[in-house]
């Protein structure tokens, strides 16, 4: 199961990047009362339009959720495969035996046998794919409820703590070059989501 993407949060508020660079710019052309203020509006800036991570690779091992439905989608997937093969090796077994039975049929009858075989080989390649199918489409469908589980939080999350932006750090695939770590909320997040996921199963 691939929910990784899934992770990839959008930002919580429309607010951008350069527009938070441009509200926190001054004229240097200003009086040093002016650069007084500037530097005042500045810290009230960084108050209220604080921009904060979340660790995508930290939500997909220790959020419970998430952790359960990779663990369903899992079994599901397991039992899948389990059936297509069990469906394969009957079938390899009939074309065994039909082999060692067509030494003794005339010649039309082993053009029936191998049609019988070639529908007996389509009937299993559409299992494969409607069993393929079914897996797209349940990850989906969670994928979809991972998502907008973790974004209703933080939208939450994000307003009691007065933050104007989550964004999500993933090592190895992000547009993150650096970040504070005093902006890591992960922890606080995890533990409030967890929290959240016990109180709706009971």
């Amino acid at each position: 199961m691939n929910l990784k993407k899934s992770i990839a949060l959008l930002p919580i508020c429309g607010i951008t990047f350069l527009g938070i660079m441009a509200a926190c710019s001054n004229d240097n052309g200003n009086t040093t009362t002016k650069k007084a203020d500037s530097t005042a509006a500045k810290t009230d800036v960084a108050k209220s339009e604080v921009i904060v991570y979340v660790n995508s690779d930290s939500l997909q091992k220790h959020y419970t959720y998430f952790v359960d439905v990779k663990k369903k989608l899992d079994d599901k997937n397991t039992l899948r495969q389990q059936q297509f093969e069990g469906k394969g090796r009957s079938f390899q077994q009939e074309v065994a035996n039909a082999q060692r039975a067509a030494q003794g049929m005339t010649q039309e009858q082993q053009q029936q046998l191998s049609l019988q075989l070639q529908k007996k080989q389509q009937d299993l390649g559409q299992l494969q794919q409607s069993l393929a199918g079914q897996a797209a489409k349940e990850e989906q469908e969670e994928t979809e409820k991972l998502y907008g589980k973790i974004t209703d939080y933080l939208k939450k999350y994000a307003k009691d703590h007065n933050y104007k932006m989550v964004v999500s750090y993933s090592k190895g695939n992000s547009n993150i070059l650096y970040a504070d770590e005093s902006l890591d909320v992960t922890n606080d997040v995890l533990k409030g989501l967890n929290e959240e996921y016990k109180a709706d199963k009971k």
